[in-house]
């Protein structure tokens, strides 16, 4: 009988919020399942990352995607692309010849029953799931087929970017690709709670709405699986988030900080340049400009909304090289002082050019303990309930699935979780 796998992301969702109070489904779903206790995000601790290092099973060193923000070598310069824009891609393989540098689970898996993704996030995080186009990806901006042929309506996925449209999209889900198509992974990325926490504060009304109404698409999707279960269906059911969310309490432009350095000549000319990852920043030079970058990172290690600035080894550690210009990335500062909800800590984050930042609303981006900390959720055939203590990542994600659909899982940075 084949097999098959689903993983459903409810994006921003951090592991502390998992409670029977505010999040019953999961939580009754955990007691009957395997619950990844230490399970952590990659760095930045962002959505189009953390959809590169989901679908590869590899850390951002790896499969080259930098963040939500990723400076490009063009004609010379540094030039800092949104990696969200729906044509980021063609960007991407006009400066590096290629879009991810390791195979796709998509990929792995197009003979072997094929992938359906549903995503109602940023077109490029939808898009990194399977950007050479090995299976399926419906996205809002734009849905395709193998090869990138476009699927045209209806069958293409026409929903809204808010909580009405991640509850359309899970019925599309369900029937469409759960009970109709079958295919051996299926992959369905809700927008909240995250994109509710980009306007309302942690803990507010908002925040326990969203957390309600991603919970209904959980549990929607839980009572399919059940259903072709009992048909006889082997289905690994994987129920997690990308990441957690933080308070923004301030922002500095790096830009215009590195300018009052000395450092103006070089930014103007695209020698220096700033990605910001909301808290945080990955810094990049071209050769020209990497001395005089280098030379501001006591100062900026000094500035009080500076956490860690991390080169080399350090930089190594979170999951990065110095390749493609990256020299160096920033942590913002965090404060423990609690919001009007009584959900402690505040960050600095990076000012983005055209978004002022929502001060009091939730960010995410750099390694702060909240941020790094999203849940997972291992339920299926031979999974026994219970924690695991042991760290996880959600580059495992992509090898689970895979060795449960019986399939190789070498080439990953992650390994396959133990479910028995």
């Amino acid at each position: 009988m084949a097999r098959r796998a689903v993983f459903v992301c409810c994006d921003g969702l951090g592991r502390g919020w998992v409670d029977p109070q505010r999040t019953p489904v999961l939580d009754r779903l955990r007691g009957t399942s395997l619950w990844c206790a230490a399970h952590r995000a990659v760095f930045p601790s962002v959505t189009r990352v953390s959809a590169a290092s989901v679908a590869t099973g590899c850390l951002p060193a790896r499969h080259g995607l930098h963040g939500n923000r990723m400076g490009l070598v063009e004609d010379g310069r540094i030039v800092v692309r949104d990696v969200g824009k729906p044509d980021f891609r063609a960007h991407l393989r006009r400066a590096t010849g290629g879009t991810l540098r390791v195979p796709t689970i998509a990929g792995r898996v197009a003979a072997s029953g094929g992938c359906v993704a549903f995503s109602n996030v940023s077109p490029g995080a939808a898009y990194f799931l399977d950007p050479e186009h090995f299976g399926y990806v419906y996205h809002r901006a734009g849905s395709y087929a193998p090869g990138g042929a476009p699927i045209a309506a209806p069958d293409a996925l026409a929903v809204s970017h808010d909580l009405a449209g991640d509850r359309e999209m899970t019925r599309r889900f369900c029937v469409e690709v759960l009970w109709e198509r079958r295919p051996a992974v299926a992959m369905l990325w809700l927008a909240n709670p995250d994109l509710t926490l980009h306007g309302a504060p942690l803990g507010s009304p908002a925040h326990l709405e969203a957390l309600r109404q991603a919970e209904r698409c959980v549990l929607d999707v839980v009572e399919v699986v059940e259903r072709l279960r009992r048909d006889s269906e082997e289905i690994l059911l994987l129920v997690g988030s990308d990441h957690g969310q933080e308070t923004i309490g301030a922002s500095v432009d790096l830009e215009d900080w590195l300018r009052a350095q000395g450092l103006a000549a070089c930014v103007d000319a695209g020698d220096v340049a700033v990605a910001g990852q909301g808290t945080a920043a990955l810094l990049y030079a071209t050769e020209r400009g990497r001395p005089a970058l280098l030379g501001v990172l006591d100062a900026m290690r000094a500035e009080p909304w500076a956490d860690q600035v991390v080169v080399g080894q350090d930089l190594a550690d979170h999951g990065h090289v110095a390749r493609g210009g990256i020299v160096a990335a920033v942590n913002m500062a965090r404060q423990d002082d609690s919001n009007a909800y009584g959900v402690r800590g505040r960050r600095w984050t990076v000012a983005e050019p055209g978004k002022p930042p929502e001060i009091g609303c939730g960010q995410h981006g750099g390694w702060g303990d909240d941020e790094v900390n999203p849940f997972l959720i291992v339920n299926g055939p031979g999974c026994a309930p219970r924690a695991l203590s042991q760290p996880t990542c959600i580059t495992d994600i992509a090898p689970t699935m895979l060795g449960f659909l019986g399939l190789p899982v070498d080439g990953f940075d992650g390994s396959p979780l133990p479910l028995a």
